[in-house]
């Protein structure tokens, strides 16, 4: 039976989505690459947590809690010295793996650790795992897997709205035809990639009164196929073919204080080789710029004033019900302290424990 054909419910009121205290663990863009030089360290605010970042001697970035576990001063104030970072206030210096290598004071230094955290790039970013170890690659879709990409960087917003919020606007499929003006029926098909990834997909995609169709009709000739693919609920790589051309758009988000968002939009394709490859994505890149951009400009005003709510269900909405349910199942964290979220009931039942086990040792 198609899951597409059921009416929509929503009869528990989700957990993590679209709360302000709450993100899934995964990966999270930070800053793009260019914007860290070899030894140079820059200080990061990442879904609450207090950061330092630097780049050591042999290119690679490493990620650590900003602040000196001696005294607590900023990590970023410091001084990268090949692979590691001394901080500034009393010189001590810890390397990539976070342990402490040198105490100018002492002969020796004391068996203390810094906390780091997963980090690596790609797309032009650097990207930090907000977990102890990686339980999922860096965010793909499945045509640009393994394959190297060319990208450039599209509009960077911040909205007023949660990022969940954000990204399901792009399967919401009632304002493609009320808000785009593409006026045929949208019907998405869902395929869960992982626990972390789903795609949703349309092969009926069209509208001759759309801005966006009338720029790219001369490069196709059969049916539009769309799709999207997200990860940890707040990152979005929509995809576009038009017989052999292929568009990527990544709307990578990520959530500020008081449940705003943070997104950056990054133009992606296949790395072609020589000059007329070097051309032909130039093209490409400039023309996947403007169907993002083009993708989001008319719902921006709305993103600044919306207070999402979803009372009232039916069938049109039944792809947002079932990325809210996908999204439910995932790992939630809190905001700042990057903590596994607990339901309210195991709390309480986590205080009584401890309570009793405080009693009994009385």
């Amino acid at each position: 039976m198609n899951v597409n054909s059921q009416p929509a419910s929503s009869k528990r009121k989700p957990k993590t989505f679209n709360n302000p205290e709450r993100f899934i663990e995964g990966w999270y863009w930070v800053i793009p690459s260019l914007n860290l030089e070899i030894g140079e360290v820059k200080p990061v605010n990442l879904l609450g947590r207090e950061l330092a970042i630097y780049r050591g001697k042999d290119r690679r970035v490493v990620t650590v809690d900003a602040y000196c576990p001696h005294m607590g001063a900023h990590l970023a104030e410091g001084q990268v010295e090949g692979n590691e970072l001394r901080c500034l206030f009393h010189h001590w210096k810890f390397n990539a793996q976070g342990i402490c290598v040198d105490i100018p004071c002492l002969d020796e230094s004391l068996p203390m650790k810094l906390k780091t955290w997963p980090t690596a790039e790609k797309y032009g970013m650097i990207w930090v795992w907000t977990g102890e170890y990686p339980q999922q690659p860096l965010p793909f879709i499945p045509e640009l897997e393994h394959k190297d990409c060319d990208v450039i960087f599209g509009p960077r917003l911040v909205m007023n709205c949660h990022p969940n919020v954000v990204g399901i606007n792009a399967i919401d499929a009632q304002h493609f035809n009320t808000v785009h003006k593409l006026l045929s029926e949208i019907i998405f098909e869902k395929d869960e990639l992982n626990q972390n990834a789903i795609i949703f997909s349309n092969t009926t995609y069209s509208g001759e009164d759309s801005f966006l169709i009338k720029l790219i009709r001369p490069f196709y000739k059969n049916p539009v196929t769309y799709s999207i693919c997200y990860w940890y609920g707040t990152i979005g790589i929509v995809t576009l073919s038009f017989d052999s051309l292929y568009i990527h758009v990544m709307f990578a988000m990520r959530l500020l204080e008081g449940g705003k968002t943070e997104a950056q939009t990054i133009a992606m394709t296949r790395k072609r080789q020589g000059i007329f490859g070097w051309l032909h994505n130039r093209v490409i890149l400039w023309l996947t710029k403007i169907v993002g951009k083009d993708f989001i400009k008319a719902d921006i005003r709305i993103f600044q004033t919306i207070q999402f709510d979803l009372k009232t269900p039916i069938k049109a909405d039944m792809s947002i019900m079932q990325f809210i349910n996908h999204l439910e199942r995932q790992k939630p964290l809190m905001w700042k302290t990057w903590k596994l979220a607990r339901s309210q009931d195991v709390e309480m039942k986590e205080k009584r424990e401890k309570w009793r086990d405080e009693l009994s040792n009385d």
